[in-house]
């Protein structure tokens, strides 16, 4: 059995300008840990494959192609491939959400 502990996880800034950590990157799944400070966003982008946002913790906003939701912590929102998103946190909230990525991005490009 494996067990991940997330916060145990090294973090890094993306490219984008939030903390990140790798929490699982295997050929048919990606996931990554996105923390936000309060009113840090990730501006609209697609990417080729499926996406699910887990929100663990605070509160934010999700836009997915032209609608956008506020959510809060145990709410998924589903991206589907190809469609913009993007990430907002609230002022005065930590925001921290689990993105699911399948099939794996990173796989579909060696393939490819």
């Amino acid at each position: 059995m494996e067990i991940i502990r997330i916060n145990e996880r090294p973090q890094q800034v993306t490219p984008r300008g939030v903390k990140a950590r790798a929490v699982l990157d295997v050929p048919y799944i990606n996931i990554m840990n996105l923390t936000l400070a309060p009113g840090d966003e990730v501006p609209s982008h697609t990417t080729p494959v499926d996406v699910l946002f887990h929100i663990i913790e605070g509160e934010g906003s999700v836009t997915v192609g032209p609608e956008t939701a506020k959510v809060s912590a145990g709410e998924i929102v589903v991206s589907p491939a190809g469609i913009p998103h993007a990430l907002a946190a609230n002022a005065g909230t930590h925001f921290s959400v689990l993105v699911i990525k399948t099939p794996n991005p990173k796989n579909m490009a060696k393939s490819g």
